[in-house]
């Protein structure tokens, strides 16, 4: 099994909902970003979900646009990425590490040397937020030709048979995202997500990772009690935007411990 598979195998056995913390790559500066990584993981990240700078994402609202644009001043690209994975497998060879993105910059290497590139940087999953199902056979093989899970979104909107079409080319777990919205927007509603969540089990074995809209400790134990995972983006971006160099890590970690608490109370 993969790092992402075993990860959630260990949880369930646990009774625990995953915890998997979202950072841009590169924000606020590249020096940063292996050290937020061990941080994150040493106050309860199960996973790490890693951003990929994009100067025109579709998915990522105003929060982790400006941790983009922060990271793009340093020219952190996907290179750059993978060799911060690099770094932090030095020593940490047991979180699972998931690039989220977009399409764009893989191309622009090309898919077969992007998935040489992740396995070569012990990747363990990538979520790419502009490839549709229908199109991405290829990526998708190339992925699990290379033990590399390609995880995918599911949306309020996506209808039962696209949803079977998407679970069918996932592997890992798969991403809900719980509102109609980009990522920080307010207004979650649990029941909907409890219901959507039920009916997506309904159509797969994989585990349901559920982010976009936990803002808090209490969001995020309301939704790690639906869940097989709580995915926290903007909130984590937020405290790196709000530190400095002397305080970074420390209100991190205060802010991953306190999500942990209330992510295991579930």
């Amino acid at each position: 099994m993969s790092r992402i598979q075993t990860t959630f195998a260990t949880l369930k056995q646990q009774g625990k909902t995953a915890l998997i913390p979202y950072i841009t790559a590169g924000d606020p500066h590249p020096k940063h970003t292996v050290n937020l990584m061990h941080t994150l993981v040493k106050n309860g990240a199960d996973m790490i979900e890693l951003g990929v700078p994009f100067s025109d994402p579709m998915a990522d609202g105003p929060v982790i646009q400006r941790a983009s644009e922060r990271a793009l001043v340093h020219k952190v690209g996907l290179t750059a990425v993978l060799d911060m994975v690099k770094e932090f497998r030095k020593t940490d060879q047991k979180t699972p590490i998931i690039l989220m993105g977009y399409a764009n910059p893989i191309e622009a290497i090309g898919v077969t040397v992007f998935a040489d590139r992740a396995k070569a940087a012990d990747v363990d999953g990538v979520i790419t937020v502009d490839y549709p199902p229908e199109e991405c056979a290829n990526f998708v093989n190339e992925l699990r030709a290379r033990d590399i899970d390609p995880v995918f979104l599911l949306s309020p909107t996506t209808e039962p048979k696209r949803v079977e079409l998407i679970v069918s080319q996932a592997s890992g777990f798969v991403y809900y995202v719980s509102l109609k919205g980009v990522t920080g927007a307010a207004n979650l509603n649990i029941e909907e997500v409890s219901a959507r969540v039920a009916s997506i089990r309904q159509q797969t074995k994989l585990p349901v990772g559920v982010g976009f809209g936990i803002r808090d400790a209490a969001t995020a134990k309301a939704t790690a009690a639906v869940a097989d995972a709580v995915v926290v983006g903007s909130r984590m971006v937020l405290e790196i935007e709000a530190s400095n160099d002397d305080n970074l890590l420390d209100n991190v970690a205060r802010l991953m411990q306190e999500l942990k608490t209330a992510v295991d109370a579930a």
